[in-house]
């Protein structure tokens, strides 16, 4: 089975999500191709030379030389017309949601988005905000899809090598009509919870908002982002962009450091893909230990301000 892979430039750098849609490209198929367009793309092929790919198309065009839904769309239907993959596969990044259905479109073949894992009959998804998994199949001859944040691992990914091809799309000015800001913004705010290595993440344990700046004060100390659960957000103390779970962010950090989140299955959803959980919780029962590779029974009100203040001192 022949597989396109779309991948995303993340300022410069190949984006998270992009890393897991070519480990899931590699699962479905034997031949996998992978797509980059924009100015920066020789910077994202110096980070694939190192995969197992058939190859890297490259597309330099001056009218996609950043992101646009015209331009991005049209040159997937091209590159999809000369190479004929039985799959077009992507992260279910913002950009993604922005440009696809227009290939879809294009294509005439359907787009299963927001895929958390494969089957042996097709795909996996989540419905009722998380509650429940949905296996999907398609009788189509080709098809496009997506997978959630987290839901492959870069490291995963298989070593190997690959040739790098430089296709000439044909494009018209008068067909990109659709104009992004600079840059790409995947956020409504000005932190990219996705590209995060260390998130401290609060919950209602910091129970009222004079006490959030505690974990941004902690944040800063340990060189992270801060992320939060939706009663949190819903209470107006954090910015909605923060929040994490089945309505929020699908985060996969190094270090997901949780303060006094309970653990509920709607928040697990969009952290399951952290590589190491540390919580502080003063419930000994709560969800969030049964997953927390590290877990603190304490105050978070007590214990914050001494560990930030440990760490500024160091």
């Amino acid at each position: 089975m022949d597989i396109l892979v779309i991948l995303e430039n993340n300022q410069g750098s190949l984006h998270r999500l992009s890393k897991e849609a070519i480990v899931a490209a590699q699962k479905l198929g034997k031949s996998v191709t992978a797509l980059v367009m924009g100015s920066d793309s020789d910077k994202i092929v110096g980070h694939l030379t190192g995969y197992d790919l058939e190859k890297v198309i490259t597309v330099g065009h001056d009218l996609v030389s950043s992101y646009n839904a015209d331009g991005y769309s049209e040159v997937v239907r091209q590159v999809t017309e000369s190479c004929s993959p039985n799959i077009i596969v992507a992260g279910h990044t913002y950009q993604t949601r922005d440009f696809m259905p227009r290939v879809s479109a294009k294509l005439g073949v359907p787009f299963i988005p927001d895929i958390v894992s494969l089957s042996d009959q097709g795909f996996i998804k989540q419905v009722l905000n998380a509650k429940l998994n949905a296996e999907m199949s398609s009788t189509s001859e080709r098809l496009i899809i997506s997978f959630q944040s987290a839901a492959f691992s870069e490291e995963e990914l298989r070593p190997g090598s690959c040739s790098v091809e430089a296709f000439e799309a044909t494009l018209d000015a008068s067909g990109v009509r659709s104009i992004s800001e600079e840059p790409f913004q995947e956020e409504a705010g000005d932190v990219d919870l996705d590209s995060a290595e260390i998130l401290v993440s609060v919950g209602r344990g910091i129970e009222k908002e004079e006490n959030v700046p505690l974990a941004f004060d902690l944040a800063k100390a340990m060189g992270a982002e801060v992320s939060a659960s939706r009663p949190v957000v819903d209470s107006g103390w954090v910015e909605s962009f923060r929040q994490v779970g089945s309505s929020g962010s699908n985060v996969a950090p190094k270090l997901y450091f949780s303060l006094g989140i309970s653990g509920a299955i709607q928040h697990v959803v969009g952290m399951k893909g952290a590589k190491n959980i540390m919580a502080i919780n003063k419930d000994p029962d709560a969800p969030i230990f049964e997953i927390a590779d590290y877990a603190v029974i304490g105050d978070v009100l007590e214990i914050v301000p001494k560990l930030t203040e440990a760490l500024d001192r160091s």
